[in-house]
């Protein structure tokens, strides 16, 4: 197959898990399901772009095993940190400012088909660097590999420290300004985004630019649309303290806190 026809079937793969998670979420009562499968999506796309490419190559591989421990590592925390807290209260107020009886098939165009496809144009990389056989590892894939074991220790490091800090009764109200949160105030943030420039990197390693927009698109989701940016504008108003944390702490390079 050719890339634009294994880039479609993982598309085709993608919306069809969409359209299931959307049915489920019809029947519960709760579109918060489909935050879940974010990670776990990327493993499904992964898994497409490795079994209908040639061969079983070493870069092949590795990326499927790097998606692989990103994307369930994060379904699951997401699974565990949500459970048993029922619908999320973004997609409640949707669900209350557009009516029960329209928010059934409405969430359907506005949150599971759109994170479908932003999932899809994102998983690029991971074909990219899985479409062209070549069995040896050149020195972009091995810095690509370091940026994303560290993204990787970012990313759940921070989210373990933060759910630690959080099960702490005496932290209510706090905030976290120790560990890897001392150093970055979005310490999982950057760690998905350096994960996706690991990525990236790989993928230029394999011969494939174009691709490479996909980890692009990521990192601008994470830092202007639904990660950082939307964050700090509601912790900058519902949590004492914030203002001077942003005063002190990298927003979101990692870097030494200002005395």
């Amino acid at each position: 197959m050719t890339f634009f026809q294994i880039y479609l079937l993982a598309l085709a793969g993608i919306l069809s898990m969409m359209t299931i998670l959307w049915l489920i979420s019809i029947k519960i009562r709760n579109v918060s399901i489909v935050d879940l499968f974010w990670g776990f999506g990327f493993v499904v796309a992964g898994a497409i772009y490795f079994l209908s490419t040639e061969g079983f190559e070493i870069r092949k591989i590795l990326v499927m095993i790097m998606v692989a421990i990103w994307g369930l590592r994060l379904s699951i925390y997401l699974a565990w940190r949500n459970a048993g807290k029922g619908e999320d209260f973004r997609y409640s107020k949707f669900r209350k400012d557009y009516g029960e009886h329209r928010y059934w098939w409405f969430s359907f165009f506005q949150t599971f088909l759109l994170q479908g496809i932003l999932m899809w144009l994102i998983s690029a990389p991971l074909l990219g660097a899985q479409f062209y056989p070549d069995d040896s590892l050149g020195v972009l894939d091995f810095i690509g590999i370091a940026i994303w074991l560290i993204g990787f220790v970012f990313e759940a490091g921070g989210d373990l420290q933060l759910a630690r800090f959080k099960a702490n009764p005496s932290n209510r109200g706090k905030v976290l300004n120790t560990g890897l949160w001392k150093y970055t105030r979005h310490p999982n943030y950057f760690g998905d985004a350096a994960v996706w420039f690991g990525y990236a990197l790989i993928c230029l390693s394999a011969g494939s630019c174009i691709p490479v927009l996909g980890s692009v698109l990521m990192t601008a989701l994470i830092i202007k649309v639904s990660g950082v940016a939307l964050l700090e504008k509601t912790l900058n108003t519902t949590k004492p303290g914030y203002e001077e944390y942003v005063r002190k702490t990298s927003a979101f390079i990692p870097w030494f806190p200002k005395k």
